[in-house]
């Protein structure tokens, strides 16, 4: 007797369809070609030249005119709000930017308005006759570059793809060192006075972003992937819990910037008081000697940062090259606290170069890998920016009573030195990049 034939199996419920990803939103698998690097540069070139201009010659020139017999209080309100605005606009700026649709795409009206009023808002603030307008003008800039800073910054996670991202962050790093050093000689060099200082920076401004702006490709956001408004308000928060990476890059980010703003907030006095440099060379000043360690410093940076950036690239080893930037960053700072001799600092200028080049890169393409979410990229970008915008602010309440009361230099650069260390140690407990 046969066996009667088995009833087919059941069909099942059809396959779920995927909804395809957007391409504003996709991460990205094919590598930038070298005339995108050079935009994305530039453009960050003309940006921190807006920022370094003003606030290491421009401002303290324009307020000491102001302000004689209070300079340094009406410096510092001018600057520490400043730096609040920027602090709170960068991810505000870069949540905008996340939920932005149209056909010029996400980031270039970001880019665009940011350089547009970011430039004419320092040509305004060089014609400023009160102490009050310099405040607001200053604050007006820093806000308008936090939306040029916000979109370069996503630009990044946006277009470059992983393999790629520490060697292109180490060409983005260059411009941030050298930046303070074309912003001196801009401002002193090729033009005097403030309002012509503050109109040519203003210019250069605009025109090292337009070229990107204009040229770069930025595919829109359909309408129907952005997200709703309560998504995004809630979005403007990341929990540290539901993102645990992300929060220790956060932290190890902030501790290496503050050391490092901590180690050269008072390196001018520290020049005077514990090196005694105008003793050692007779007809020259401390600034001379400032100088001189400022461009060793960033010859140091620039000649490190793209080279580690491509290691990184390489070997896929993200943690292990910031564990060394901070080690090799630490080191300096101990030996200062314990030599404070002009050859050492000297030695040490490029010794903290180094450590701060491979950080400088390294760091920026290992952020990009723990972001909570490509809908959010410039948002949460902008978040980790407050992490070295912030030790702006704080280094000077912990270093000022440091060298006052409680041992002076010796204990600061110690203290710098150990949370280098701590952020060396720390950035081991981020899991999800290898």
């Amino acid at each position: 007797m046969r066996t009667p034939p088995a009833p087919p199996p059941s069909p099942g419920p059809p396959p779920r369809h995927r909804p395809e990803v957007p391409l504003a939103l996709a991460e990205p698998t094919r590598p930038v070609r070298h005339l995108w690097v050079a935009g994305i540069s530039l453009a960050n070139l003309g940006m921190w030249v807006a920022f370094f201009g003003p606030l290491q010659v421009l401002l303290p020139e324009q307020v000491g005119l102001l302000a004689s017999g209070s300079k340094e209080t009406a410096l510092a309100w001018v600057t520490g709000v400043g730096a609040a605005c920027a602090t709170l606009a960068t991810p505000l700026a870069g949540a905008l930017s996340d939920r932005t649709t149209g056909r010029f795409g996400r980031r270039r009206p970001w880019i665009l308005a940011g350089a547009v009023l970011g430039g004419l808002g320092l040509v305004v603030l060089g014609r400023q006759d009160g102490v009050l307008g310099v405040l607001l003008g200053w604050s007006f800039v820093q806000a308008a570059l936090s939306c040029l800073n916000a979109t370069l910054l996503a630009a990044v996670p946006d277009h470059v793809p992983v393999r790629q991202r520490g060697a292109v962050s180490g060409w983005i790093g260059i411009p941030q060192s050298a930046g303070v050093v074309v912003a001196v000689l801009l401002v002193t060099v090729v033009v005097t006075g403030t309002a012509p200082g503050y109109t040519l920076v203003g210019v250069l401004t605009i025109a090292c972003a337009l070229p990107f702006a204009l040229l770069a490709p930025d595919p829109p956001l359909p309408r129907e992937a952005r997200p709703e408004w309560r998504t995004f308000a809630r979005g403007l928060w990341v929990s540290p819990r539901r993102y645990p990476d992300f929060a220790w890059a956060w932290l190890t980010r902030f501790l290496m910037q503050t050391g490092n703003a901590m180690f050269t907030l008072y390196l001018l006095y520290f020049l005077v008081d514990g090196v005694g440099y105008e003793e050692l060379f007779p007809g020259s000043s401390a600034t001379d000697g400032l100088l001189v360690l400022i461009l060793v410093y960033t010859a140091a940076v620039v000649s490190t940062t793209v080279l580690a950036g491509l290691v990184s690239d390489r070997t896929g080893r993200r943690r292990g090259m910031v564990c060394l930037a901070g080690v090799v960053a630490a080191v300096p700072a101990f030996l200062v606290a314990a030599f404070p001799t002009w050859t050492m600092v000297l030695v040490c200028a490029v010794v903290l170069g180094v450590g701060f080049g491979i950080f400088l890169s390294v760091d920026n393409a290992l952020v990009t890998q723990v972001l909570p979410a490509a809908e959010g990229r410039a948002k949460d970008l902008g978040i980790v920016n407050i992490a070295s915008a912030g030790p702006q602010v704080i280094a000077p309440a912990l270093a000022g009573p440091i060298v006052v009361h409680l041992g002076g230099y010796p204990v600061l650069y110690t203290v710098c030195g150990l949370l280098s260390l701590l952020g060396a140690v720390l950035v081991w407990r981020i899991r999800g990049v290898a």
